[in-house]
């Protein structure tokens, strides 16, 4: 009896990772298909991430009061694994985009201080490591919310604080690191990104992610300019370079913030998720891998969760079947290599709305038919 492990990430817009996972292996089981399965959602760093690596390592929740991008007190919570010593903090369940209404999206005024508020939180817990998935941010602030947040002080030319953040970075001539909490040096402190982008320039935090978080092109500018000013200044106290480090431009640039002033970690999101969750056990199991997102493409290859799953699944000689809700037109060499079949989930013309609405569905249909394939391909061999 074959056996199918069911890997997708997360559906942006449409659905999460898990409830993925289920509509496809409810597509399945209606299938003539005769096979076993397993549910094993990933994450690549994204919105969710937090979420499912708490659940896969049965950790506990805490609740935390804190504040929202602009500034508002919301109720949020983190996670506490391996016996309470790591924590596994979300970005967007403080700082994220999803968190703000479409009119309110203003990224020259959205901070990150409430995920500084969450650090600061699992602090006082005790903990001596941090996972922050950092996918879903509304903020493109180099992270200077979350080390206002830990105790750093952005200083502008009168010697007193900036007071918008990131909007006034541009005043910022001095970094006063004397009140940053102590603790959190001692902590090891990993992020995990979804993208590769640096944090300067045409491919940078604000020229990429601006724009989806509200900014107009004259912001876009102001926001660049407002990161060379921060990674001037944190090379000169710190020694560490934010423009040259890959991954840096993840959530806004918070990720090359962490790494010059907190000496963080910045990782590859979907490695990291499958090493801490131990996935090679499960393709141990399996005969057949399903993975999928709402696109796939060549930036898949860039490190996003499907293409994770590929990866590891062809090491074992594994083939991978993809869903995805766009899938190119053309055939794809480099994709080819990693996923045996794609399939788009769509089966006549919709606009954008209704098809994110209809993706459990979608998925459910799509994989009945891929099971029904299955069959047809085993009665050919017999």
């Amino acid at each position: 009896m074959m056996h199918i492990l069911i890997s997708p990430n997360a559906f942006k817009h449409g659905l999460n990772a898990e409830a993925a996972a289920i509509a496809i292996e409810e597509g399945l089981r209606r299938s003539k298909a005769n096979v076993t399965t397993e549910c094993f959602p990933v994450a690549d760093g994204g919105d969710g991430t937090g979420t499912l690596i708490i659940k896969k390592c049965k950790g506990t929740l805490l609740d935390a009061a804190v504040h929202d991008a602009l500034g508002r007190p919301i109720n949020a919570v983190f996670g506490l694994i391996d016996n309470g010593t790591t924590a596994v903090i979300e970005m967007a369940d403080a700082s994220g985009i999803r968190l703000l209404k479409p009119e309110e999206l203003n990224p020259l005024r959205s901070n990150s201080f409430g995920t500084g508020e969450m650090i600061r939180k699992a602090l006082d817990q005790g903990v001596k490591k941090m996972i922050i998935g950092m996918g879903g941010s509304a903020t493109v602030d180099g992270g200077t919310g979350i080390l206002r947040a830990l105790g750093i002080r952005f200083l502008g030319a009168d010697g007193k604080e900036v007071s918008v953040l990131p909007e006034d970075l541009g005043k910022l001539v001095r970094v006063d690191l004397s009140a940053l909490d102590q603790r959190i040096l001692k902590c090891e402190v990993i992020v995990l990104c979804d993208v590769d982008n640096m944090l300067l320039g045409d491919q940078g935090a604000a020229a990429v992610f601006g724009p989806q978080k509200g900014a107009s092109p004259e912001q876009v500018k102001k926001l660049d300019q407002a990161l060379h000013k921060l990674s001037a200044l944190a090379l000169h106290h710190t020694g560490r370079d934010m423009a040259t480090i890959k991954y840096g431009g993840t959530a806004g640039g918070a990720a090359a913030g962490l790494y010059a002033f907190l000496n963080a970690r910045l990782v590859n999101g979907i490695d990291h998720f499958l090493s801490l969750t131990d996935f090679n056990s499960a393709l141990e199991r399996a005969d057949l891998v399903i993975t999928g997102e709402g696109s796939i493409d060549e930036q898949t290859l860039q490190g996003k969760g499907p293409f994770g799953v590929a990866y590891h699944a062809k090491l074992k000689g594994l083939p991978v079947v993809a869903f995805a809700g766009k899938v190119p037109l053309e055939p794809n060499v480099n994709l080819q290599a990693y996923f045996d079949v794609l399939m788009p989930i769509g089966n006549q013309p919709q606009d954008l709305a209704t098809a994110l609405a209809s993706t459990a569905d979608n998925l459910a249909r799509t994989a009945e038919t891929l099971g029904n394939m299955l069959v047809l391909m085993q009665e050919k061999r017999c």
